[in-house]
């Protein structure tokens, strides 16, 4: 793509997720799925202006804004805060995972469509969107609420289940049997996040020194490129580059220059998870999912009931409320960009073609009903029983 042409699709996308943004967020819509809508409307597969004709063009750029997502929440957290969770925190991720993935391998098999997109379809109805359920937790204002370290808690827990899932997946996805592979591979994510878990807690004042600048131009040019290329070694280290964002912002927290780098990053998350979510809507293709129309359905009622019951069991083994548990399962509900990996993945090793626009569907109906709903938990949870003076009373008890 010429200079001119990637700068006009560049200036477009950004003007057309805002202006469509604009107008929904006038009638409570939340922004995550209008930037989506954007990308549909806007992208190859549907008539009409197509700003950009390939959404690889803008996988780059694209990916900053799920980097400075996850790189903003590491920043409102600390290593304090996860540890606290302990034994609690990593069994509602194990429980979620569980749930859903369990639930998503029965799905894949109920349908028939193989084996091997049995496989593809548990890991597609099983793990949640981190950059859908990062946005939410800041447009919503809950980053601060009890229950948001156990909803960040599941997203880790997935990161390290992903890590074993995408080793032994790829060689059954192309006809191999190396499973020796795969335990290497995943040996070497787990080891990478051990690393970073282990500067976290012991490395701070060290990284404190690297970003130690008065100049606020110095600073966003330092922490962007700690955010970047930690993303990238987590990626090559088949490790998520989001988690490896995530995991320099918990790094970054404890130091002295952490309030600065909120404030500086601000702009950059806003703008960059725009772009993301609008690339999101690109690669979707409305037109092929008419065939697959009830089983994206059925997939849909599915993820909504494990996503409550998981929830439920969440909130109950931290002695949270009715409140918090429609919050977790809620919050986690949205599908999306590991879905749509798992989708390329697919076609790479030339499975069921239904399987494509399946998944196509699945997240865009998750990722546009999933923050519409999550907004609206409140008037949800007073329908429900409460528990919450229960658990209270319970704690009291000595």
């Amino acid at each position: 793509m010429a200079l001119g042409d990637a700068l006009v699709a560049l200036g477009g996308s950004f003007l057309a997720a805002g202006i469509i943004a604009r107008l929904g967020t006038r009638i409570g819509l939340p922004t995550i799925p209008l930037f989506m809508l954007a990308g549909v409307i806007f992208g190859p597969h549907t008539p009409g202006l197509a700003l950009v004709e390939n959404p690889a063009d803008l996988k780059v750029i694209a990916a900053l804004g799920l980097i400075f997502l996850l790189f903003y929440l590491g920043l409102e957290f600390s290593l304090d805060d996860l540890v606290s969770g302990g034994r609690r925190l990593v069994l509602a991720g194990v429980v979620y995972i569980l749930l859903n993935v369990g639930g998503g391998l029965a799905f894949g098999f109920a349908v028939g469509w193989g084996t091997r997109e049995a496989l593809v379809l548990a890991g597609v109805i099983g793990i949640s969107s981190s950059a859908i359920v990062t946005k939410l937790l800041v447009d919503l204002g809950r980053l601060g609420n009890p229950e948001s370290r156990l909803i960040l808690g599941i997203i880790v827990v997935e990161d390290v289940f992903l890590a074993l899932y995408l080793a032994v997946l790829q060689p059954v996805l192309s006809g191999a049997d190396n499973f020796a592979a795969a335990a290497i591979s995943f040996g070497k994510a787990f080891a990478f996040l051990l690393v970073l878990t282990a500067l976290a807690r012991w490395g701070t004042r060290l990284v404190s020194k690297l970003v130690s600048t008065r100049d606020d131009e110095l600073l966003v040019v330092t922490f962007t490129g700690l955010a970047i290329l930690t993303a990238g070694v987590a990626e090559e280290f088949g490790v998520s580059d989001a988690i490896g964002a995530f995991m320099i912002g918990l790094i970054l927290s404890s130091t002295k220059a952490a309030p600065r780098i909120r404030r500086l990053v601000h702009p950059l998350r806003d703008a960059f998870a725009a772009l993301f979510f609008f690339a999101f809507g690109l690669s979707i293709e409305p037109g092929d999912m008419l065939s697959v129309a009830w089983p994206i359905v059925i997939a849909v009622v599915i993820t909504l009931v494990l996503n409550v019951v998981a929830g439920a069991l969440a909130a109950r083994l931290n002695s949270f409320g009715t409140l918090e548990a429609v919050n977790i399962a809620l919050t986690v509900l949205s599908r999306g960009e590991f879905a749509l990996i798992l989708a390329t993945m697919a076609l790479a090793a030339g499975l069921d073609g239904r399987l494509a626009p399946f998944i196509a569907g699945y997240v865009l109906v998750l990722a546009l009903f999933g923050p519409l709903i999550a907004s609206r938990s409140e008037p949800i949870a007073r329908l429900l029983p409460d528990w919450g003076r229960k658990a209270e009373k319970r704690e009291l008890v000595p």
